[in-house]
């Protein structure tokens, strides 16, 4: 027992000069260091701007470069994305030309010739684009182009109604003092369309062309008249049909008589990406700091990265579509008390449609970037729901397929009873929400793959320690 005692701690103290020999030739010249004492005064919340020592140095070299890295990425944005909402903007004007406007003659005498007449001189790039048609392609009268107007086929209509030249010779004839010179011509418009350009470009074209057709036919009929021998007594019992024989009449078929509906139509839904933005925020948190994201396997995170927050979003719109409702948004006009329920399910898709997107581009961008796609979110959504994307540069097309212009679309449809285009904007929604179902489980599988190759080497590397 003796001598085996003997044998294992020879050989133990073999092995360890063994090793020592072996550790002596891996590291022949590794330099002799002293070993760094922490400083007893180097306590957190203890230092100045700029100190010098190592530590706080090397800190503020860090918030430097990160700070400086924000600030280069803002310049970025401020050069590669919100121009994309100035373009939308600053060049609406130079396409107005892209919005037409029907002119239609129901009474072919003098005042039909001068208004017709007066609208085919209009041109340039900045003035609405003005079709004369025959009165034949409407049988049903001014009240068949007015409907026209409503399907979208126009931006306005102007109709020269029927009877007018006649209805005012007749009247100068027989000096009627009741006759209403503003019967002659009537200017439809829709403002609940889109009230942005109907209040700053087209209301504006149509009263200035019009007034200006009343007062070049008033001097020049006006003239006429001069030579009548019962000038006097006409200007002494009607005066109007010397002074302004002709006039007209604005009929907004569908106004924007409800203000609030601009929260509804276009500043509210930011606030709706911005809802589904903080609970895309919140939902990350939960699934990190509960650890429940990592006790997942791979198919049930995305079952659960796409299913729960489509619930949450329905409860969420709820109360959205509720506060609007609180504030007098008039939801029953067009299909009466299913208005509220058709723009609650429609807030419900668009939140799904916008927040998924959120949900799935965070997976790749972390919350540390993801802010930057949230304002090319927005951006590329206002951009198109400010301004009808006919007066938009053609690059704005893609705005026919985003989510906010059919929102406003739907929401305008109900509230201000425009065309129905109520299905089609559901499906755009849809597609959305599709492409987020593809994107977000490829990214998710990406991103845990990776996971799994740290979480793999994490592991060998604590093996190799022990």
């Amino acid at each position: 027992m003796s001598d085996s005692y003997s044998q294992e701690n020879s050989y133990q103290k073999h092995a360890a000069e063994k090793s020592e020999a072996a550790a002596h030739r891996r590291a022949p010249i590794a330099p002799i260091t002293t070993p760094v004492v922490p400083d007893a005064e180097d306590k957190p919340f203890s230092h100045g701007l700029f100190d010098n020592d190592p530590a706080t140095t090397a800190a503020r070299k860090g918030w430097l470069k990160i700070s400086i890295f924000g600030v280069l990425v803002l310049f970025v944005m401020i050069w590669g994305v919100l121009p994309i909402y100035w373009a939308a903007l600053g060049r609406s004007y130079n396409n107005v030309h892209n919005l037409s406007g029907y002119v239609v003659d129901f009474d072919g005498g003098e005042i039909g010739q001068a208004v017709t007449q007066a609208f085919k001189n209009i041109t340039g790039s900045q003035q609405m684009s003005w079709l004369i048609l025959d009165a034949a392609q409407f049988p049903g009268g001014p009240d068949e182009v007015a409907q026209a107007l409503l399907d979208h086929r126009c931006w306005a209509a102007v109709t020269v109604n029927p009877q007018a030249s006649t209805n005012l010779n007749v009247s100068i004839n027989a000096a009627n003092a009741s006759y209403n010179t503003t019967q002659a011509v009537t200017a439809y418009l829709a403002s609940g369309r889109n009230e942005n350009i109907y209040r700053g470009t087209i209301t504006p074209q149509v009263i200035s062309i019009l007034t200006n057709i009343s007062h070049t036919f008033s001097l020049s009929f006006s003239q006429l008249l001069a030579s009548r021998s019962d000038i006097s007594t006409l200007l002494q019992t009607a005066p109007i049909l010397v002074i302004q024989p002709l006039a007209f009449t604005i009929n907004d078929i569908r106004p924007f008589n409800v203000p609030v509906a601009s929260a509804v139509d276009y500043v509210g839904l930011i606030y709706l990406l911005i809802l589904a933005f903080v609970l895309t925020n919140q939902l990350l948190a939960a699934r990190v700091e509960s650890g429940f994201e990592k006790r997942l396997r791979l198919r049930p995170l995305i079952l659960i990265r796409l299913l729960w927050p489509v619930t949450l979003y329905f409860f969420v719109s709820l109360m959205y579509s509720f506060l609007s409702l609180a504030f007098g948004v008039p939801f029953g006009r067009k299909f009466g008390h299913a208005g509220f329920v058709i723009y609650w399910m429609m807030s419900w898709c668009s939140m799904s449609a916008l927040g998924l997107a959120l949900e799935s581009m965070i997976t790749l961008l972390t919350i540390k970037f993801i802010p930057i796609f949230l304002i090319l979110w927005i951006i590329s959504n206002v951009s198109v729901a400010f301004y009808p994307i006919e007066v938009l540069p053609a690059v704005f097309r893609y705005g026919f397929a985003m989510p906010f212009y059919n929102v406003s679309s739907t929401a305008r449809t109900i509230i201000f009873d425009t065309k129905n285009e109520i299905g089609l904007n559901f499906g755009v929604q849809f597609s959305w929400i599709l492409i987020s179902c593809i994107t977000l489980p490829i990214f998710q599988w990406l991103v845990r793959r990776r996971q799994i190759k740290a979480w793999e080497a994490s592991q060998r590397a604590a093996r190799e320690k022990a």
